[in-house]
């Protein structure tokens, strides 16, 4: 009988089926104990991650029957996608089964950071009345700029037209006459889209090319009145840089459900102390009660496939 570990968490229906089929370890805190997480790879025929375990090379490598790694997500940044494929290790994402959080998410803090009349519990409990501090944007008649402009991207844009935005959208790798285009003013560079967006937001892979896409020069090319909302990956934008921006009020807030450093420690957190004007969130944009579900029995699925088409 094949054998699965799950080193994160996982809706427990999703690995019930599994354990109908397979035998499973599932273990959600071997997240956090790389060697042990090391040692049980000897025997394993499948894993499945979400984004915090590390499938390096060395991992891979110490695994000579495994033949799929399943994501439960999308980002493949943490898996070394290079070492699976020599190794012919299927590394499967669960494609579009959390794209709808993620694009509420954008939606919902867009809403909070245009509109600045969420934060004022503390004053308002101490007998202060900020109401002219307080008076903020609306959201209809605003530019929703995407930078990257795929499954999740599109989600975004509906419901940005939906509430009256216009949307403005960037990605190379998209043909000028893709479909997607009908719903977006499509931008010939990332400067352009700064300088028309109201609303900046990422959904971009971690790479090379992208590892500091948004940094000082491009935060000056945005409006004193827009905001940045980054639920792609840590590491597209300069956290420093970021926080030196809002701090001298170049733009307008801010939200981060994303890190350099995950999880964010006091230490590398410490840029954004007094910062009343950002959003810190613990990577969960993409994660509810429902898409776990989703994502989970994509992912057992996946694996499962795979697993009975190399038995």
């Amino acid at each position: 009988m094949a054998f699965v570990i799950i080193s994160e968490f996982m809706d427990l229906d999703a690995v019930n089926s599994l354990k109908e089929d397979f035998d499973v370890l599932y273990d959600p805190e071997l997240v956090d104990d790389p060697a042990k997480l090391l040692a049980a790879m000897k025997e394993v025929d499948a894993l499945i991650v979400r984004n915090r375990t590390q499938v390096t090379a060395e991992v891979l490598e110490a695994a000579p029957n495994l033949k799929v790694v399943g994501r439960l997500g999308v980002g493949l940044d943490n898996i070394d996608l290079e070492t699976a494929k020599t190794r012919n290790v299927k590394v499967c994402p669960a494609s579009g089964a959390n794209d709808l959080p993620v694009a509420e998410y954008v939606i919902s803090t867009a809403m909070q950071l245009l509109r600045t009349s969420y934060s004022s519990n503390d004053q308002m409990i101490k007998g202060e009345w900020p109401r002219q501090a307080l008076i903020g944007y609306e959201f209809s008649g605003k530019v929703m700029g995407l930078i990257g402009f795929g499954g999740i991207a599109q989600e975004v844009a509906k419901r940005a037209i939906a509430l009256g935005m216009s949307v403005a959208a960037f990605d190379p790798y998209k043909d000028e006459n893709d479909a997607a285009f009908q719903m977006a003013q499509r931008c010939a560079t990332i400067d352009e889209l700064l300088a028309a967006a109201d609303v900046v937001s990422l959904h971009v892979p971690l790479t090379e090319g992208t590892r500091g896409l948004i940094g000082s020069s491009e935060i000056e090319k945005m409006g004193e009145r827009s905001v940045l909302i980054n639920t792609a990956r840590g590491g597209v934008v300069d956290e420093a840089a970021l926080a030196e921006a809002l701090r001298n009020k170049q733009i307008a807030g801010a939200a981060l459900d994303v890190f350099e450093t995950e999880p964010l420690t006091a230490e590398s957190a410490e840029k954004f102390t007094g910062l009343a004007n950002l959003i810190l969130t613990p990577h969960i944009a993409g994660v509810t009660v429902e898409a776990n579900v989703r994502v989970s029995a994509v992912t057992a699925e996946n694996v499962r496939n795979e697993l009975m088409r190399k038995a």
